[in-house]
């Protein structure tokens, strides 16, 4: 029997147990020999081997012998872990093998040194190498790359939280991608909230709950992308919930990400809540014009490769970095369409061919000063926590930062008092007027207040 052989067997299974079930239980097996009648299999853990030989052990041998293999019984062994070096020095081929794979779930356990729990697939420019540091981000990618080392870190979990386009899930596959270099040995499992909350309802479904369990206990690394979207959903927090102090207890890491802060997601019970925040929570702040200038001079030198005719204009890249300043995407985007519209009509591109081009895109990146900003700013001016000032805590410290916050976002924003109010905890609209009118009143009276709403008009309006 041949690899070539098992690789016709493969195709045949993938027809009868489906995609999903492949994916996850049949690709991380490899054939290693066949010997008096044994054929023996390479699979990543014992759980795995033990799953495929209960589930699916009586197909593979009719399938083996239907293909001319002489086959009486089966054996599964655990791949020995001696691929550390090659993984490190070919990260860019095992990359490309598991971005090539396809969802819900990717088998990155080989011999080529992957990570050895099923999960997401993970995206071939989502590196450490490419991701463009500055100080909005400087201290969430310190954070990561420490934990990418795969040794003993003070703070578990790793919270990573920000807006959208901020480089989030780049530095969630950047720790996988980091782990799998240094520390191929691990187990390291990524997915979404939303791919645990699926494998948590097929578990129920399947009542297959302890093979579930032991799937996510048995890791050492967990990496969960938008935690948020768990919450409101009891059962998958309360799974999530035990499976997190599992880990915990032995010292396994785990890093999350969300969209907001731990104390700001609402409907997520509040024991998660105390648990997420118990670690290292980091801010992903939005770009400001140096980092987008060093992501788009990022971009110009990999997109020369695949476009040397191109000329670009002096002064385009600053223009682009001051007037598209709200996602990443939206300026990456904007570059792709740039370069790949410059090179169909065979031009140089120019102010003129830029703004021609990304009319639509430039028109609606026009400067909307934003509810979230407002807040940001203002706490970063009065040095406390965004967490605090959105808070329940009514000590004058943070009420006053909040009620300036509150007038702010009237007079810089099209928002109501009542969606004003519900970005600020939850608060009622009469809240919301209360605090607008007690600013306005100070702004009169007090010198202090009145210098601090200039200041902050400015830096918002700049």
């Amino acid at each position: 029997m041949t690899d070539d052989t098992w690789g016709t067997i493969r195709q045949d299974l993938l027809k009868t147990v489906g995609q999903n079930n492949f994916k996850t239980w049949i690709e991380p097996v490899n054939f290693s020999e066949l010997k008096d009648g044994v054929a023996t299999f390479h699979v990543p853990t014992n759980f795995i081997g033990n799953y495929v030989s209960q589930n699916y052990g009586d197909l593979i041998l009719h399938q083996l012998n239907q293909n001319g293999a002489d086959v009486q019984r089966m054996q599964f062994k655990v791949a020995a872990k001696t691929a550390a070096p090659r993984a490190a020095a070919a990260p860019k081929a095992a990359v490309q093998k598991a971005s090539a794979a396809a969802k819900p779930a990717v088998s990155a356990a080989s011999d080529s040194g992957d990570m050895g729990m099923t999960g997401a697939p993970l995206d071939a420019r989502f590196t450490f190498d490419n991701f463009v540091v500055g100080k909005p981000n400087e201290l969430a990618n310190a954070a990561a790359r420490r934990v990418g080392e795969g040794g003993p870190v003070t703070f578990n979990p790793l919270f990573l939280y920000g807006g959208v386009g901020l480089g989030k899930t780049h530095l969630m596959h950047a720790i996988a991608w980091e782990l799998q270099a240094q520390r191929p040995d691990l187990n390291v499992l990524y997915l979404s909230a939303e791919q645990f909350m699926y494998r948590f309802v097929q578990a129920l479904r399947d009542r297959k709950m302890m093979d579930f369990k032991e799937l996510f206990r048995s890791v050492d690394v967990l990496m969960v992308d938008d935690v948020q979207f768990i919450a409101g959903k009891d059962s998958t927090q309360e799974e999530f919930f035990h499976t997190f102090n599992a880990l915990v207890d032995q010292n396994k890491q785990i890093i999350i990400s969300a969209d907001r802060a731990p104390g700001e997601i609402k409907d997520l019970e509040e024991r998660i809540k105390s648990r997420l925040q118990c670690g290292l929570v980091v801010d992903l702040h939005p770009t400001d014009y140096e980092l987008r200038l060093g992501i788009l001079q990022n971009k110009v030198d990999t997109y020369r490769e695949q476009y040397p005719e191109l000329q670009l204009q002096d002064g385009v890249l600053e223009f682009l970095a001051h007037r598209i300043s709200t996602n990443v995407r939206v300026l990456e985007g904007a570059m792709t369409r740039l370069f790949a519209f410059a090179s169909l009509v065979g031009r140089e591109i120019t102010m003129e061919l830029t703004q021609d081009c990304l009319s639509d895109v430039l028109r609606a990146s026009e400067r909307k000063i934003s509810v979230e900003e407002i807040q940001r700013k203002v706490a970063e001016h009065y040095n406390i926590r965004l967490s605090d000032m959105i808070g329940p805590k009514r000590v004058r410290t943070f009420a006053r930062p909040r009620q300036v916050a509150m007038y702010l976002c009237k007079q810089l924003t099209s928002r109501s008092l009542p969606e004003i109010g519900r970005r600020f905890g939850g608060r009622d609209h009469t809240t919301v007027m209360h605090g607008v009118k007690r600013i306005e009143e100070l702004r009169n009276s007090d010198g202090q207040i009145a210098e601090d709403l200039e200041l902050l008009r400015r830096t918002l309006e700049a």
